[in-house]
Parts: structure tokens; C-alpha cells; sequence
């Protein structure tokens, strides 16, 4: 539904306290005024974009959790979790390094006479407010902005909605404010284009599972020699990961097989294409015939399961990769790109913000065949979009070769 339809079911406090917030100076007796007056400020683009430069970085996470999400409705609960700084599925976002514990100050001994119990409400008025207090702030803000709206019917009185033609507004609106802070170059001398190896090398790693004999450890996982054999058939070098540091939360093996490789085993376990046995990696049938079938194969397969593995641990994760093809339609540098993300980027245990974008985003992205990766005479790292990856991002699902025969920019419904 539009914001017109919307606000013709919202009730007529709702219509005054949004009037009130874009001073429309309009009565607030006549629902019918109102509207008018509301549809009349709220289409304009400075009227959105103001409030977009008044926000803080906790409500550009909120707002940039919704402007992406496919789904109609949320319930309160949903919303207060995203707002309080949590994940969508309600799993806690932690940051990298947690703050110093501080013992709670003893609790004040309750005092006599009137003057005591000022000083009392006083300082209960001055504590700080909660996370849930917090995130209740930020929907009321949204509510009085037009943003949101409880439903009508029976169904969905309970439940809050955001109009479709808002979204849009506040996407160019975001849009605009982004890409004039970003850095533009010239097409860098090399790049790296990795459309079509990651297929490539699932096939590949079938094929190796398929005529090896691949023993496995007490633990699960392909023993160092076998593992480096399957790494020398990728089509992009990765050694194996050193015993020293942390590996967790990009995957089921992550913490044994390096970046990419472990999203491709991962990817094959989750498809049922290899059975990891007590003792022996072996190949299923749905292997088999993957391994053996000349239709080339989907990417957006593999990009769909990429963002089910992590959007756990990468907060925002569907925002930023839709901002990354908004706005990397040209060469642009990371750096730059990274100082408009970084207020929706969240940390990950020992991961910074720099690293989740860097390493567990955009090249992820570009292993997917989403992303070009190049280095400027200066040494700028640069990434552009691939036709490829603007169809998947945008939901039209193209083959690898296909794509590799399109000219740059050229790309069908997109």
C-alpha cells in the first residue's frame, strides 16, 4: 500500500501529530485536510531528505533493516529489535570489544521529607534509558514521520507497516545523499572478474570428491593434504588456515577451509551433493549429476544461500549488498565506499566494521561474480558492479556465460 491509501486508515491523532512534524499548518479537524496537507509536504524531496540529515547512525540501521525487506508487516516485537540494535531474527549484534565492567553504584537509601523525595524523582528522571526505551523512541520518531503505520483490518491492527512509495523516496533520498560523497575513477589497468569461477569450481570439487578416496579427521574435516589437492583445482588460489586466530560464524567450516572454498563446501553440503561420512568424504547422486550435467548453472543459487550463511554475523547484510550495486555502478574506491556504509556496518566479535565490509561483503561479493576488483595506478582499490551482478542483486536470475557475452551496463528488466 501507498502512504495516500495509509493515511486514509489512520486515525485522525496520528494524521495531526505527522502534520504537526512537517509544520503543515493546516487545522487538524478535517481528516480530509490533513491528508492533503501531509501528501503535499511529504512528496516533496527535501522534506524526506532533511529528516535522512537530522538521523543518527542507530536510526540509519533501522531504517536501512526496512527499506530492503520484501515483507508487508512486522509485529512490535520485530521492530524493537531492530531498533535496539539486534538482528532481524532477534540474535544479539555484539560489538568487537565490550565495554570495561563497571559495578553498579550501591542503591540510594531512601531518604525523608519532601525535599528528599524531589531529589529522588530527580534522579531517577536522570538515569539513562533503556535499550527498549530507546527503541520505542525511534518508532514512535518513525510514526510521527509518516513511516509507519499500524494496520487496519483485524488481522493487522497489532501489526506496523511501511507505504511502498515511501521506501522509494527514501532510497533516492539515501541515494542521492550517498552518491555525492563517493570517489569516482577511471577503469583501473587490471581488475580481477570472477563471474563463472565459483560454478566452475564446484564442479571441480565434485568431480575431485568423485575420483578421490577423501579421508576425513575425528572431527569432520578433509586432511591438509587432500585439502591442498582440492585447492590447486580452484580457479583462485587460497591456502590453508593457520591454526593461530579465530574462525567462526562465516559458516558450518569456515574455522577449517579458507573464505571462499569453505562457502562452496558448505554451499555442496547444504545441497546434499557430498555426504561427509564417519571416515570418508563421498559424492551423492545429486553430486553426481551436478557434476556431470552440461547446463550451465545458476549464480543466483549460490548468492541466495551466501546471504542465508551470513546475515547472521553481517548485520544489515541485504542493505548493504543492494547499496553496493546502487552505488558501484561505476568504478569506485573502497575506501570511499566505505565511509557512506559505515554507519549501517556493524562489528562481529573481532571483526571491525573496515573488515565485515571489506573482507565479508564486497569480496564475497566479488568471489560470487558480483563484483570487479581493481587497484589504480596510485594504488586505490576499486570495485565495480557486473551486469551479472546487478541482474542477481535485482532478482533476475542470469547464467554465468550468458552474462560474460553482455557489454557492461547492458542487462534485460534491470
Amino acid at each position: 500500500m501507498n502512504l495516500a491509501d495509509m493515511l486514509c486508515y489512520a486515525d485522525i491523532d496520528q494524521l495531526t501529530r505527522i502534520a504537526r512534524t512537517y509544520d503543515c499548518g493546516c487545522g487538524s479537524h478535517s481528516k480530509n485536510e490533513l491528508i492533503q496537507s501531509i501528501l503535499t509536504v511529504i512528496q516533496r524531496r527535501d522534506a524526506l531528505e532533511s529528516r535522512v540529515e537530522e538521523m543518527n547512525a542507530d536510526d540509519l540501521r533501522f531504517l536501512n533493516s526496512l527499506l530492503f525487506d520484501t515483507r508487508a508487516s512486522y509485529s512490535l516485537e520485530e521492530l524493537k529489535a531492530r531498533a535496539g540494535g539486534m538482528a532481524a531474527d532477534g540474535t544479539l549484534v555484539l560489538k568487537a570489544a565490550a565495554e570495561p565492567n563497571v559495578p553498579p553504584a550501591p542503591p540510594a537509601q531512601p531518604a525523608k521529607g519532601s525535599r528528599s523525595r524531589k531529589k529522588n524523582a530527580a534522579a531517577k528522571a536522570e538515569q539513562p534509558e533503556t535499550a527498549e526505551d530507546a527503541a520505542r523512541q525511534t518508532i514512535s520518531r518513525f510514526k510521527r514521520y509518516g513511516w509507519l503505520f499500524n494496520g487496519f483490518s483485524q488481522q493487522t491492527r497489532y501489526l506496523y507497516q511501511v507505504p511502498d512509495d515511501v521506501k522509494r523516496r527514501l532510497c533516492e533520498a539515501l541515494e542521492n545523499r550517498y552518491s555525492q560523497r563517493l570517489d569516482v575513477r577511471q577503469e583501473p589497468p587490471a581488475y580481477r572478474d570472477e563471474r563463472g569461477l565459483l560454478a566452475d569450481d564446484l564442479v571441480a570439487f565434485l568431480r575431485y570428491v568423485r575420483d578421490h578416496d577423501v579421508p576425513l579427521t575425528s572431527e569432520g574435516y578433509m586432511y591438509k593434504r587432500q585439502l591442498g589437492q582440492a585447492l590447486e583445482l580452484m580457479s583462485v588460489g587460497e591456502g590453508v588456515p593457520g591454526k593461530a586466530g579465530w574462525r567462526f560464524g562465516y559458516g558450518r567450516r569456515f574455522r577449517d577451509y579458507p573464505d571462499r572454498f569453505s562457502l562452496l563446501y558448505d554451499y555442496a553440503f547444504h545441497e546434499g551433493m557430498i555426504r561427509e561420512n564417519p571416515d570418508r568424504l563421498t559424492v551423492t547422486e545429486a553430486g553426481l549429476a551436478a557434476a556431470e550435467s552440461p547446463e550451465p548453472f545458476d549464480p543466483a543459487r549460490l548468492y541466495r544461500f551466501w546471504m542465508r550463511l551470513y546475515k547472521k554475523p553481517v548485520a544489515n547484510l541485504a542493505a548493504l549488498v543492494q547499496w553496493v550495486a546502487r552505488l558501484a555502478g561505476s568504478w569506485t574506491t573502497v575506501s570511499s565506499l566505505y565511509e557512506v556504509l559505515q554507519p549501517i556496518v556493524r562489528p562481529y566479535y573481532y571483526d571491525q566494521e573496515k573488515e565485515v565490509l571489506e573482507l565479508r561483503v564486497l569480496r564475497m561479493m566479488m568471489h560470487l561474480g558480483l563484483l570487479r576488483w581493481g587497484e589504480t595506478e596510485t594504488g586505490e582499490t576499486v570495485v565495480r558492479m557486473t551486469p551479472q551482478g546487478k541482474a542477481v542483486v535485482t532478482g533476475v536470475n542470469v547464467p554465468d556465460r550468458e552474462s560474460q557475452r553482455w557489454d557492461d551496463g547492458v542487462f534485460p528488466h534491470v
